[in-house]
């Protein structure tokens, strides 16, 4: 066996859900503005939960759905940005609340495009034969590093987490990764502060940036893959804001049954969780069929970004 896929698929959100009518009673904003610029109308916010709970939580989902025994796990890898733990890392403490034995686990932060590129390094590991099975787990508690003073960013973020079993196949069920960095925008996305951190973004910056540099890359990574865009059953891009998302699309050709991932709209920007959950949701509500090639998009702090096409579960 020479190729690699995803065997299975598994998300979850803490159960408080934060309105924009909630939002305008603590900062200067409504329901309207928020909608307007963003397209999210709510967020799910994590009160006790931390981001091992929610990796957990998820992971197990991903590792029941695969059918998989704890043991058969050979590399756990969690994308996250948000997560205050830094040793043991909340990969480490994910593979043992799941008693998954011996597997190599870590943390990997590249932001927004964290699941992308957790999900690249996971493939190349199983195509080289380091583990038969991995678990990919982008997992974040973005009210953690929330300025719920700052209506220009704290309308946008939300927690979560989704995640991704990876096996081996005799089939590539996973193309070639488009990935790569812009370290002159560095400053555009980040957290500000060392042990309490804080969420930044220069709007303006990211939105003109997302809108002309990300179609050539999710053109080219179909082009690596083997197909065209109109090929795609379906797109997932980082759920970062709605007008990025359709300015995207927009622009791909997609044919008109083309399903595309708008979970922005009920779970706001979860940074590295966003993809694997809005991911998840699609194929466990069926939208996305199995077996059809689906586009990965993700882009955030660094300026970094990932594209990849992947056959679903």
């Amino acid at each position: 066996m020479t190729g690699t896929r995803i065997a299975a698929l598994g998300h979850y959100q803490p159960s408080r859900v934060l309105t924009n009518h909630d939002l305008a009673k603590m900062v200067d904003t409504s329901d309207e503005w928020i909608r307007q610029r963003t397209g999210i109308v709510t967020r799910h916010i994590a009160d006790e939960e931390s981001v091992t709970d929610l990796a957990t939580a998820a992971g197990g989902k991903a590792l029941a759905a695969a059918g998989l025994r704890p043991d058969e796990i050979g590399l756990v890898t969690v994308a996250t940005c948000s997560a205050i733990d830094r040793c043991p890392s909340i990969a480490a403490q994910v593979a043992g609340r799941l008693e998954v034995p011996g597997a190599v686990a870590f943390d990997l932060n590249n932001g927004c495009a964290g699941f992308g590129t957790a999900l690249a390094t996971a493939d190349h590991s199983v195509r080289a034969g380091a583990a038969r099975h991995a678990l990919v787990i982008g997992a974040e508690k973005m009210s953690d590093v929330t300025d719920w003073t700052d209506r220009g960013t704290c309308v946008l973020l939300g927690d979560g987490a989704g995640a991704a079993v990876v096996s081996r196949a005799d089939r590539d069920g996973i193309g070639p990764v488009v990935w790569g960095s812009d370290p002159s925008r560095r400053d555009a996305v980040r957290l500000d502060g060392e042990w309490q951190p804080r969420f930044r973004q220069q709007g303006q910056t990211v939105f003109r940036w997302a809108t002309t540099e990300l179609a050539p890359l999710a053109q080219e990574a179909c082009r690596r893959a083997g197909f065209s865009p109109a090929d795609l059953v379906g797109v997932v891009t980082h759920q970062a804001n709605l007008r990025i998302i359709e300015a995207v699309v927009r622009q791909l050709g997609l044919r008109d049954e083309a399903v595309v991932a708008r979970d922005v709209v009920e779970s706001g920007n979860t940074s590295a969780a966003s993809v694997p959950l809005a991911l998840s949701k699609l194929v466990e509500r069926g939208e996305i069929t199995s077996g059809g090639p689906v586009l990965l998009l993700a882009f955030g702090g660094g300026l970094s970004w990932t594209a990849q096409v992947v056959m679903c579960p």
